[in-house]
């Protein structure tokens, strides 16, 4: 079964190196990309994709209230955060929002599809 995604991260040169290395596996396809929250959640709506990969730090909307509003439009979607901000505090935001895994960039890649393809969410001992 393949992994529908759309990612979304303010930085093109960023959302370009995840496509990139995310189209390498078969088991995910890129529905699309979006620059902004509300990109976002416009695309959720109309592509439906299994999973948003969304940065935290974004003009417009910021990954959260996105998150939030995602789960809100799409309570089967899952939002995984990727993110440089690498300390509990935004890891605690995030979770409360609804994203269903936190990871801060720079993590391999295989475990990064690892949460894409659902075999491995946050557990609580991991907050």
């Amino acid at each position: 079964m393949v992994t529908r995604i759309l990612i979304v991260d303010d930085k093109e040169q960023v959302r370009q190196d995840l496509h990139t290395l995310l189209a390498l596996s078969d088991d995910i396809e890129i529905l699309g990309e979006a620059a902004n929250g509300q990109e976002a959640i416009r695309l959720v709506e109309i592509l439906q994709p299994d999973v948003v990969l969304l940065d935290l730090e974004m003009p417009v909307m910021d990954g959260c209230e996105t998150a939030s509003q995602i789960k809100a439009l799409a309570p089967s979607c899952r939002v995984i955060i990727l993110t440089v901000h690498d300390y509990p505090a935004a890891k605690h935001k995030a979770i409360r929002a609804g994203a269903d895994s936190f990871f801060v960039k720079g993590t391999p890649i295989e475990q990064l599809i690892q949460a894409i393809l659902g075999e491995f969410d946050i557990v609580e001992e991991d907050l």
